[in-house]
Parts: C-alpha cells; sequence; structure tokens
C-alpha cells in the first residue's frame, strides 16, 4: 500500500483536508476492506447470475517489437500491480454482502507461448490471444489480472492482458500499458520506478461514493434522469433471429464495421458546423438505423462516460466508466440535422448530470426487472476518437491492438476506434438472438446511413435508403424468381374437371353421407343447371348467390354457375339473417340456389330462386354434354365476402385467371391423384373451399363432403378422415388444435397431408401434429384478395424455428416486405407484406374507393395496370428468403409507447400448464388508456394471479395483461377463426388482476415473510407480495439467499430468487423444487424462535435502507 504520508503531501491543502477526512471516516482501510462501488454491485450481481460471465472481463492486447527481455517486463507489470491495490483485489460475501479485499501482496506470473513455427496473423491472431486469455476468474481467490506473451518471432511479440471488469475499464488498459512502458524503460535502465505515488486508490473512491449516494448530492442530477427518461420505451424493439431467453446469456459474437478516412472527415466537418462532436454525429447515424430497424421513434442508447472528474482519479486503474442514457425523439421524419441537434442536447444534458451512477438510475426509475435483457438501454455505443497509441521502450515499440471481448454486455454494442483517421471497429453482439448474417447487414446499413447523412444532412432521415443494389436485387428480383408457364390444355378449372370426367367417367368424384356420384354424373348434372342458368341470363360476370348447406346438389352447383360463365357467391345459411340480407343486396344477384328448408328463412330478394333439393324437370330435361362457353381470365370465377373494417363485410371479386393459377401451383406442389381422398369440410363462405372442392375434382381424386356443421366437432372429424381413407386436409390452427386433442388421431393412417392457413401455426401446435401424425405438414399463407394463398412451407418434423415460416411466394406471384414508403426493409426487418403476380384479385364489389385504397399501382413493375394489393399483414424476410408472418397490424398495440405484437404474450400463456389456447386483445378504457385482456380456454381455472406470475418469469410487465378472462371455448366466425369481436369484457370482480394482502398461509412461508421482513425492514408481507416491489435489490437478495442457505440447508440461486419474487413463490419452489430438504412445518419451527429477534431489528434496517444502494438490473 502507497505510504499515507506521501499521499497526504501530493495533495493540494484543500484535496488533504478532505482526503484526510474521507480516510478518518473509513472503517474499512486498517482492514483493507472496502464496500463495492455502485458500478460494481451491478456486474457483482450479473456474476452471481452466471459465474465466469464473459461479458464482464477487460482484454488487451500490445504488439511488441524489438529485444524484449521478459525479466524486466516481468518485474514492470508486478511494479503495477504493487501500485493499483485494485489489481490485488479480490471479493468475497460476509454476512450475506460482497466486499472487496486487498491483499497485501500478489505475485503475477508471466507465461510464455512460443509460436514461432506458425505465428498466426490478422484475425486469427486477435482469436489466438483470446483462446489465451479465456480461463475465467475465481472472484474470490484471485488474481483478477492474468498476463502472456505470445512468441511469433525472434523479435515479435504479443503481450495479452485481460482483467476482470470489477477492478478495470477501458480506460484503465491505457493506463496499464502506459505504466507499463514507462516501469520497462526504468528498470531496463537499472533505475527505479519514476511513477509518482498514486493520491488515493479504488477502494477510497468506491467509499467515497457509496458515502455520497446516501446523501443528498445527488438529488438534482437525479431529478435531470428522472424527467429525462420518463415515458421512455422500456426496450428497444430491435427485431431478432431468434427467440429471447428468459436469462440473458452474454454469448457474444462481433462483426467488423470500418468507415474510410475520407468519409470520417466529412461526419466530423458535419458536426463542426452543427456544433457536434464526432461522436455526436456517429451517435445520431447509429439512433436513425435503430429507428429505422425497431420502427420505433423514441430511442434510448447508452453513452459510456470516463466519470474520472477528479484530476486524483485519472491514473488509477479501476472500474469507474459509466455507462448512461441519451434518449432521441426521431418522430416526425426530421432531416438528419434536426436529429444531430436533439442529439447534441442529449448528450450536453448527460454530460451536465453525469456523477449519477447508471445503478442509481436504474433504483430511481425502477424498471421492470427483466433477467432476460438489460434495463433502460440494450444498445451500446463506444467510439474512441483518439488514435491508438504507441508506446516507446527503451528501444522496443509496443503498440496497442484492437482485442474483442467473447461476451455481449447488450444486445448490441458498437465499439470503434479512430485508426489512422478511419473508424474501424465491430458490432458485438448477442449470439443468442443475433445470426452473425443479420449483424454484417446491419453493419452495411450504418455505413450507407453514414454516407447519406455526410451527403445529404437535410435530408429527412426517412428519404435515406438503407439497401445497396444487391439487396435491392434480392428482394424485389430474386425471391420473385417464380414465373411459370402453364400448358394451354389445362384451360379454366371447370374445364379441368370436364377433362378429368372424359378420362374417368366411371370414377367417383363425390362421396356425400352415403351417397355419390362419378365423375360422368357430376359433370353431366352440372352442365343441366348450367344451361338452365344461360336460360336465366347468367353468363360473364353475373353473379349467382348460392345458399346451401353441404351437400350433393352444393357441389354440382359451384361447378355449374362456372361452366355458365358466371360468378358464385357464397351464402352461409349459418351467417345472421341481417348478414345475409346485406350480403344478397350487395351482389344484387339476379339468381339465387338454395335448398327449399333454407329459402323460407331467406330474406326476399329481386331474383330467380332455385331450390335444388326439389324436383325440376326443366333442368332434368336440358342436354348433359359440355358447354362452349367463351371465358376470359379477367372474368369473375367467384366473390367471397370477407369482413369489413367498417362493419358491413365487403365482397372480394377473384377471377378465373387467379384460381387457375393457384389451383394448377396447388397440383404441381403436391400432386393428387387418382387414390386420393380430400375432406371438404371448410364453409364455402371461406377461400379455402374452393381449392378443396375443385383440386380434387381437376386431378382425377375423390372427393369426401362432410356433414354440415361437422367442421366444428373434433370427434366426428377424426372418426370421418379414418373410416373414409381421407389422405388430404384443411384446417385452420385452432381447429387442429381441436382435432389433435381427441382420441384416434394415431388411427388417422391413410392421411398423408395435412394442410394449414387462415391462422398463425405456432411452433408449438406443429410439434404436437408431428407427435401424434406421421403425415406432412404444410402451412400456407393468403388473402381472399389474391386466390387463397400466395407462400407456401413445408413444415420440418425436426424443425426448431421460433415461429413457423409461411414460406416462399408460389408459381407467378411476387411477395414483397415494404415500408410505409414501399421500400423494401431489410432481410429480418418487419415491414407491411404486398402480393403482386398472377393471383390478385379485381378487387371490391361496388367498392371502387377501397379497391384503389388496398390494390395499388406496383411501383416494381412498369407493366400496364400491375398491381400490388397492401394485406395489412405484418411479415419479414428471413436470411434464407423464407417469410415470417408476425401477425396483424391492426393487432399490434402500443403500450407506454412501445408496439407490442399480441402473438409473442399467447405464446407465453401457452406455455402454462393448464391453458389450453389463449388470446389477448387490447381495449381502450378512456383517452390513452390501452390495457390488455387475455381469454383463454384451460382444463381447470386457474387464478389471475398464477397466470400473472407466469407471465411476469417470461415478459416484461407492460406485456402483462390487466384481466384474464376462462371461457369454456372461444366463440368462432362461421369459417372457423376465432371471433376476436365477439370475446366478452372481463368481469371486474373475477377476472381483473388484483392484489389484495394475502397472509403467509404455512410455516414455510410465515418463516420467509419474517426474513423478508427484518431484511427489508417492513412490517407485514404477505403470500402475493413482491421482494422488489418492497423495496429489495440486488444486494438484498444476494443476503437472501445467504439466509436461505443458513436456515433451510440448501443453496438458491440468484436466477431461482430473481424468477420466484413472492413469497409464496419461493415457497413452492423451496417445497417442491430439487433440492428441497424438509417439510415446511419443520422448516417454520426453526425460525420461531427468531422472530423476536428479528422484529426488533426491523426498525433499524427500515433506517439502513433509506441509504444502500440498489441494482435491480
Amino acid at each position: 500500500m502507497t505510504d499515507l504520508s506521501e499521499r497526504l503531501a501530493a495533495l493540494s491543502p484543500e484535496k488533504r483536508a478532505l482526503f484526510e477526512k474521507l480516510l478518518r471516516e473509513q472503517t474499512g482501510r486498517a482492514e483493507n476492506t472496502f464496500p463495492l462501488s455502485v458500478a460494481q454491485q451491478g456486474i457483482w450481481f450479473l456474476e452471481q447470475l452466471r459465474p465466469g460471465n464473459p461479458a464482464y472481463v477487460v482484454p488487451a492486447a500490445a504488439h511488441i517489437r524489438g529485444p524484449l527481455d521478459t525479466r524486466v517486463l516481468r518485474d514492470a507489470v508486478n511494479e503495477i500491480v504493487r501500485r493499483h491495490e485494485s489489481l490485488r483485489t479480490v471479493f468475497r460475501v460476509r454476512d450475506g454482502r460482497p466486499e472487496q479485499v486487498v491483499l497485501p501482496e500478489q505475485t503475477i506470473d508471466l507465461p510464455e507461448v512460443d509460436l514461432r513455427d506458425d505465428p498466426p496473423r490478422g484475425a486469427d491472431l486477435g482469436r489466438r490471444v483470446a483462446d489465451e486469455l479465456r480461463e475465467p476468474f475465481d472472484l474470490a481467490a484471485g488474481p483478477l489480472l492474468r498476463v502472456k506473451l505470445l512468441r511469433l518471432g525472434a523479435q515479435e511479440w504479443v503481450l495479452g492482458v485481460v482483467m476482470h471488469h470489477l477492478i478495470s475499464d477501458g480506460w484503465s488498459v491505457g493506463v496499464l500499458l502506459s505504466e507499463l512502458s514507462a516501469l520497462y524503460q526504468a528498470f531496463s535502465e537499472g533505475r527505479p520506478s519514476p511513477l509518482p505515488a498514486l493520491r488515493i486508490q479504488y477502494g477510497d473512491f468506491a467509499t467515497w461514493q457509496q458515502r455520497r449516494s446516501r446523501e443528498d448530492e445527488l438529488r438534482e442530477d437525479l431529478a435531470y434522469w428522472r424527467e429525462h427518461l420518463s415515458g421512455a420505451p422500456p426496450h428497444l424493439a430491435l427485431p431478432t433471429d431468434r427467440p429471447r431467453p428468459a436469462v440473458q446469456g452474454f454469448n457474444g459474437g462481433s462483426v467488423p464495421v470500418e468507415l474510410p478516412a475520407s468519409l470520417m472527415r466529412e461526419l466530423a466537418a458535419l458536426g463542426r458546423e452543427h456544433g457536434a462532436t464526432t461522436y455526436m454525429v456517429l451517435l445520431a447515424v447509429l439512433q436513425v438505423l435503430l429507428h429505422r430497424y425497431s420502427g420505433q421513434d423514441d430511442v434510448v442508447v447508452g453513452v459510456p462516460t470516463a466519470n474520472r472528474e477528479r484530476a486524483e482519479l485519472e491514473p488509477l486503474i479501476g472500474f469507474f466508466v459509466n455507462t448512461l442514457p441519451v434518449r432521441t425523439d426521431l418522430s416526425g421524419d426530421p432531416p438528419f440535422t434536426e436529429v444531430l441537434a436533439r442529439v447534441r442536447d442529449a448528450c450536453l444534458g448527460l454530460y451536465a448530470h453525469q456523477g449519477v451512477p447508471f445503478e442509481k438510475i436504474v433504483e430511481e426509475l425502477r424498471p421492470s426487472r427483466d433477467l432476460s435483457r438489460p434495463p433502460i438501454f440494450q444498445v451500446c455505443l463506444s467510439y474512441q476518437s483518439d488514435p491508438l497509441p504507441r508506446f516507446a521502450m527503451a528501444d522496443l515499440e509496443l503498440r496497442r491492438l484492437p482485442l474483442r471481448a467473447e461476451g455481449a454486455r447488450f444486445d448490441l454494442e458498437l465499439q470503434a476506434f479512430d485508426d489512422d483517421g478511419a473508424l474501424t471497429g465491430w458490432f458485438e453482439y448477442d449470439r443468442d438472438l443475433f445470426e452473425e448474417s443479420t449483424i454484417a447487414r446491419l453493419a452495411g446499413h450504418l455505413r450507407r446511413l453514414a454516407e447519406q447523412a455526410a451527403a445529404r444532412p437535410r435530408t429527412p432521415i426517412g428519404e435515406f435508403e438503407l439497401l445497396d443494389d444487391a439487396e435491392r436485387r434480392r428482394l424485389l428480383v430474386e425471391a420473385n424468381a417464380t414465373e411459370r408457364q402453364w400448358p394451354d390444355e389445362d384451360g379454366w378449372i371447370h374445364q379441368c374437371v370436364e377433362r378429368q370426367a372424359r378420362r374417368t367417367p366411371d370414377a367417383t368424384a363425390v362421396v356425400f353421407e352415403g351417397r355419390a356420384l362419378s365423375y360422368a354424373e357430376l359433370n353431366a348434372g352440372a352442365n343441366r343447371l348450367a344451361r338452365r342458368l344461360r336460360r336465366l341470363g347468367v353468363g360473364r360476370d353475373v353473379l349467382v348467390g348460392v345458399c346451401m348447406e353441404r351437400s350433393l346438389e352444393l357441389v354440382t352447383s359451384l361447378l355449374a354457375v362456372l361452366k355458365a360463365g358466371g360468378a358464385y357467391v357464397p351464402l352461409d345459411p349459418g351467417y345472421p339473417q341481417a348478414r345475409l340480407e346485406y350480403m344478397l343486396k350487395d351482389a344484387n344477384a339476379p339468381v339465387l340456389l338454395t335448398q327449399r328448408r333454407l329459402a323460407e328463412r331467406l330474406p326476399e330478394v329481386d331474383a330467380e330462386v332455385l331450390c335444388l333439393d326439389e324436383p325440376h324437370p326443366e333442368i332434368d330435361a336440358e342436354p348433359g354434354d359440355d358447354l362452349d362457353v367463351e371465358i376470359d381470365g379477367e372474368d369473375l370465377a367467384y366473390v367471397i365476402y370477407t369482413s369489413g373494417s367498417t362493419g358491413a363485410p365487403k365482397g372480394v371479386m377473384n377471377v378465373h385467371a387467379a384460381i387457375r393459377n393457384r389451383l394448377l401451383w396447388m397440383q404441381d406442389a403436391y400432386r393428387l391423384g387418382a387414390d386420393d381422398r380430400v375432406l371438404q369440410k371448410t364453409p364455402f363462405s371461406f377461400d379455402v373451399s374452393v381449392w378443396e372442392f375443385f383440386w380434387p375434382l381437376m386431378t382425377g381424386a375423390t372427393l369426401v363432403v362432410a356433414r354440415p356443421d361437422g367442421h366444428r366437432d373434433g370427434r366426428y372429424l377424426v372418426e370421418t378422415i379414418r373410416d373414409q381413407g381421407i389422405t388430404t386436409v384443411h384446417f385452420v390452427p385452432s381447429m387442429l388444435q381441436v382435432f389433435l386433442k381427441e382420441p384416434g388421431v394415431e388411427e388417422c393412417t391413410g392421411l398423408r397431408r395435412v394442410i394449414c392457413s387462415g391462422e398463425a401455426l405456432t411452433p408449438d401446435l406443429q410439434r404436437r401434429f408431428f407427435a401424434r401424425s406421421k403425415a406432412e405438414l404444410h402451412n400456407l399463407y393468403g388473402p381472399t384478395e389474391a386466390a387463397i394463398d400466395v407462400t407456401a412451407w413445408a413444415c420440418e418434423r425436426d424443425g426448431d424455428e421460433r415461429t413457423v415460416p409461411i414460406g416462399f411466394p408460389i408459381a407467378n406471384t411476387q411477395i414483397y416486405v415494404l415500408d410505409e414508403r414501399l421500400r423494401p426493409v431489410p432481410v429480418g426487418v418487419p415491414g407491411e407484406l404486398h402480393i403482386g403476380g398472377r393471383n390478385l384479385a379485381r378487387g371490391y364489389l361496388g367498392k371502387p374507393e377501397l379497391t384503389a385504397e388496398k390494390f395499388i399501382d406496383h411501383p416494381f413493375d412498369d407493366t400496364p395496370g400491375a398491381r400490388l394489393y397492401k394485406t395489412g399483414d405484418l411479415a419479414r424476410f428471413r436470411d434464407d428468403g423464407a417469410i415470417e408472418y408476425l401477425g396483424r397490424l391492426d393487432h399490434q398495440v402500443k403500450v407506454r409507447g412501445l408496439r407490442i405484437e399480441l402473438g409473442e404474450i399467447e405464446f407465453a400463456l401457452t406455455r402454462h400448464d393448464r391453458v389450453r389456447e389463449a388470446v389477448v386483445v387490447a381495449r381502450e378504457h378512456g383517452a390513452g388508456d390501452t390495457r390488455l385482456v387475455a381469454y383463454l380456454t384451460a382444463d381447470e381455472r386457474p387464478r389471475t394471479d398464477e397466470l400473472a406470475a407466469h407471465l411476469r418469469e417470461r415478459l416484461p410487465e407492460y406485456m402483462v395483461p390487466s384481466a384474464f378472462v376462462v371461457l369454456p371455448q372461444f366463440p368462432l366466425t362461421p369459417n372457423g377463426k376465432i371471433d376476436r369481436a365477439a370475446l366478452p369484457e372481463p368481469e371486474p370482480d373475477r377476472d381483473r388482476v388484483r392484489a389484495p394482502f394475502v397472509a403467509p398461509r404455512d410455516d414455510l412461508e410465515r418463516s420467509i415473510a419474517a426474513l423478508w421482513c427484518e431484511l427489508l425492514g417492513v412490517d407485514r408481507v404477505g403470500a402475493h407480495d413482491n421482494f422488489f416491489d418492497l423495496g429489495g435489490h440486488s444486494l438484498l437478495m444476494a443476503e437472501l439467499r445467504t439466509r436461505l442457505a443458513a436456515q433451510l440447508s440448501r443453496e438458491v440461486s440468484m436466477v431461482e430468487l430473481f424468477q420466484h419474487p413472492t413469497v409464496g413463490a419461493l415457497a413452492e419452489y423451496l417445497e417442491g423444487g430439487p433440492g428441497a430438504s424438509r417439510d415446511r412445518a419443520t422448516l417454520g419451527a426453526r425460525d420461531r424462535a427468531e422472530r423476536r429477534r428479528q422484529s426488533l431489528n426491523r426498525r433499524r434496517r427500515a433506517e439502513a435502507r433509506r441509504g444502500r444502494p440498489r441494482n435491480d438490473r
């Protein structure tokens, strides 16, 4: 330890007086023990969550040329260790609380690794140095500094150094190398150390900081941060490649980043013109990039500050760096110069209030505790504007080499430095979240934005282009290389059926409830009806209403309408009377085909009504041969009504060319044959029914028609698929769940393929399907406005996707994922899915304004009349070209300014053991008050607080619904989809999440509650009270862990404590978790004797707690 008198002599009179006062107040210096600094507490807590965390080490390397004397170098290293107490510091726990202990002496070895036979170069050299320094540190035993020499040649070396972040930071590396240079120079010349004595040590700083943080000195600064971060989004919605783990893994990767010197000069000049530093310009560019990737206008990025405001701190090795948040408003599509001004103002505010440790800001704001990500910001920018220094060591040249840490502290961190005027560095990223290719693309986009900001700084940021020409070609051209020419002989779909009838006239075409029609019978019957329809005026673009239950007559009718040249309009008899009346008036069809029992319930219409379950001699008298009706590809084939945003349904006009393309693609992809049997169970008002009806009839397969309402009955479907030998069937995912809950699924041995569409198919449902069926599973996607489906994906039996993709565009179809300006977004970034190509509908019946709004001019195709359909669906391209469906744009909500995808909450809810299905909706409760409500079906009704606790373990607090409604079953639309509009309002007394006080219910809960009372300084703790809500923090959690180990004779990890933050949850875990060693009564009896002593201590604890630092990170 440096002699105290020497230190005092070096101080000014004012600092000497202050320092002497500080030393007099210290209780730990005599024992060489000190409290942790506020920042150290945060890292120590993270070390408890993951011991040996690779993210919290500080690596460094120096390239040495010349005749190195390794003995002198070793002496120089150990002199530095002698000078700096931080390098002799270890971290131990006493009474449940960590403290730093300075060892009286510590000798550092300098092992050598001889690589002269095959010296690594470039990136390989950096990797080899990292490999040599990878061994984790023992915080309690030390040393927390490791040094190695790698010999590359006769007079060429690399010195590798790694220190734990608890004792070091980036500034400290510069101190170490500078002192090493000076000491080596002196020792090699036989001189003593030329370095002045250190005035104070890191332990002194930690003691001073803790005392300062307990006093009122930070009040004004904390008020600034409260205001600056008020209403900030809790995290950045940066799209990830993989689902976020429940606990941050800190597994890091890196991708190089380079900006040429010419560009850096332009950025620096731009900064000078606007009173900003180069760092501020880079930060503005990065925030624009994050804004474009996340879609968020409110972006928070971490900015490291040296936190060495006092001169006596500058020569110390220690953990001083303080990374603080810079929040920027990017709303309104401002020009880049305006963004730069906003960033500059935010940075100046940060610099004026940088004395507050980040952990104190976390304590003050108390964001939702979430082990999956850092609080407040998840992206950081570190830029060293001074060039990497070169040091002279006697007759050696020492140059610092950049070395990357193997861990990742954040989702994304840009670490960069000046390299002869250029910017060189890397994006450090979390490998649990991102693929390397994703970050490489992001690095390229950073450069493009920087180039455009320098060249056109007054351009609105929304006009900057992210993609280069190669990326645009990949997304616009290569991803849509789907052109396919179908043989002319295939004809329109009814002509394909006619051709099949000529090929196999006696084969069974349709089966329904014990009745059957051969291909010849079906074709002849449809021809007779078609001739009657022609006599009634049906022809090109003439609509024919069809209101029938599933039957042989229904199949004949649909085929007949197409043969007559008309277009059918499905009118589901299950629809409400008012809806049917609206559709009949809106379609204004001159002919209505129905059944007698249904006609009596239909509203009166001005149309010719044919009840086809009654005798019609005039139809029977018509010839049964094929008609010769001219059809154009743009003629209407059918009009299907879908829900409209105004509440009234809208008719989608689909044309022959579109449905022909769709069905010919389907046959080309899946190859139905004469031995296939397809179950038609989808209501014919849903467009999936079109391929169910016509695909098998075009290919010689057998169409098996389910009984009316059979599509809702899981038991019936299992029996029908088994007994009828069904090979192909369609399910919407919600109905597939019902089907898989039935016994006997394994008996459906003839089933070859199941096709899903209509809703998002979840990975869990995919796994459950493959567990019970040997059939193929295909996930298709498409809106009614684009002839059923436009993408397809063959599900993989062993797939491990975070979502089941919707796949790739089908033949003659183009898929674009675009931003609001109709520009392609980068791979991996969400945008609105747009569809082009042959599958597009003509538009909406009688709604030209809506048609013009949704069917827009094609921005990437100059062909006259080329259009795109705006789906309103959110999607993104994966790196392999597959498309992921992310939900409806109108199913996204904003809570606290953050866009939330409700499907993420639904998926988390279905992870609960008793939840079968889940739907989450957003309900407005007054202006600006958006609340989430969860609806679920369950085998046994879970408690609302139990469901909320389940979600809090997996999601941030703001994503936990305020109410949970348990239903016996979900309301469904006639098409079998969940009817969100029909979900009931929650009942306040039953469904709302409440937190009434519930007293501890048994001895174990009472024991835990009593311990909490003592630690937290409160009078009572209930079974459902949250440790953090009562004032708990990481150090108190460590103390709790120690006390639990002493009282329960078992170790409880910090992760387990964090994930079981209530008395009830922790007791349940201890009782049933691994390692539980006794029953609750025994545990409780042991503690009852201590409660009187604990009660006496509570008041003292409450007072002390006011001064305790908190870090809920």
